[in-house]
């Protein structure tokens, strides 16, 4: 008996939570309970209903989107509409379509007047800033193009308004619900001062990167040296620059580093002056040795002609008559100047072994006089010396 008491009250607890469950259902999916009984059919008839109304409103709006893309895309040389304007305004009809959709169904579902009459305001200034964010770039490009200020200013003012549109949009939505923006603002503010302490360097960072901007001393694509990092200027961020050097390796800067070091920029001008250094012997002929030299920077593609260059004696030394070479390339052969350099010299030391114009090399000459002659035990190896360097060349005086 005590068994079949307790299994009876075990079935009645779980058929009790069945009702419930039953009941929370019929609540959660808008039904109404009227002398505590679930009228099932009946709300299962008004929900066919308002289905069967959200289909035809939902169809209704497909066809008015359908009908105008169709006439858009008929008509796009009559209305004179390139493929980006045409994107523009599917896009805008789209965005149409679904917030009317959603506008729809939310009045058919039950939701209150003034909720629907939210969303259609937030969708509206959704939509306005939507259509600012997406124009946005196109408006400074054709702005900046007009005063003929660089990319990077260029990314610095889009990304400053994306956010700002962003931040505007966000509060405008919000606003439509009943959000105090004020207050948001306020505490926002406050946030930000508290981070702005705490991030310091990141600020003087993002400050600097500003600084670089705005002067402009330097812009993506410049060849620049930067604390003896050289390099080709691929980015410069709000935080830090960006340097791609020869070696295909990206040295990333902080920008307060940059705005307080000495950059060289190689690039600035329309030409730019390089040198390297030969040496011929004393016994050469300096003028033919001239020759040679232009002649080869003559051949030289990347060497302009215009400003000529140039070879000079920069010194008469020890071992040899030295020769610095001057010449004018254009700013694109900045990055191979290692190769175009030592190109020069192979070049030079050929044409100098044809025109039989000797390289000197370090050496030391030891004279003996002839008249004396000493047992070979005592007999001393020099009388004078000359030393130019470690590199010993013996020659005998007869």
């Amino acid at each position: 008996m005590d068994k079949l008491m307790a299994i009876a009250g075990i079935t009645d607890f779980f058929e009790e939570i069945i009702r419930d469950l039953h009941t929370s259902l019929y609540l959660a999916i808008g039904g109404s309970i009227e002398e505590d009984t679930l009228n099932w059919s009946t709300y299962a008839a008004e929900l066919a209903s308002t289905g069967i109304k959200i289909l035809i409103l939902l169809a209704v709006l497909g066809f008015f989107y359908w009908l105008a893309t169709y006439v858009i895309k008929k008509n796009k040389d009559r209305l004179r509409l390139n493929d980006r304007r045409i994107k523009i305004a599917r896009s805008t009809l789209r965005y149409i379509w679904v917030v009317a959709s959603i506008i729809a169904v939310m009045s058919q579902m039950s939701f209150e007047p003034d909720t629907v009459k939210a969303t259609a305001k937030a969708s509206i200034w959704a939509g306005i800033y939507y259509v600012l964010w997406t124009t946005s770039d196109h408006i400074i490009h054709r702005v900046l193009q007009h005063y003929g200020l660089n990319a990077s200013i260029e990314q610095l003012l889009k990304n400053v308004f994306s956010v700002l549109i962003w931040i505007l949009g966000t509060a405008s939505v919000m606003a439509q619900f009943g959000f105090d923006i004020v207050s948001l603002v306020a505490g926002l503010g406050i946030v930000g001062l508290a981070v702005g302490f705490a991030a310091q360097s990141t600020l003087a960072n993002f400050i600097a990167g500003i600084t670089i901007l705005l002067e402009q001393s330097f812009q993506v694509g410049d060849w620049v040296n930067i604390n003896n990092n050289e390099g080709r200027v691929v980015l410069i961020a709000l935080r830090t620059t960006h340097i791609l050097t020869r070696d295909n390796i990206t040295v990333i800067i902080p920008n307060s580093n940059v705005a307080s070091s000495e950059v060289t920029n190689l690039t600035s001008k329309n030409f730019i002056r390089f040198d390297i250094h030969m040496r011929i012997a004393f016994e050469d002929d300096i003028d033919t040795a001239r020759k040679e030299i232009l002649q080869v920077l003559a051949d030289t593609d990347v060497i302009l002609s215009r400003p000529e260059a140039s070879a000079t004696v920069s010194e008469i030394g020890e071992y040899g008559v030295f020769f610095i070479i001057r010449f004018w390339v254009k700013p694109a052969s900045v990055a191979r100047m290692p190769k175009i350099k030592e190109d020069l010299q192979e070049k030079i030391k050929n044409a100098f072994d044809t025109a039989n114009i000797s390289t000197p090399y370090p050496h030391m000459r030891l004279l003996m006089p002839k008249d004396v002659d000493y047992p070979i035990a005592t007999k001393p190896f020099a009388t004078t010396t000359r030393v130019v360097s470690d590199d010993v060349a013996l020659t005998k005086k007869d």
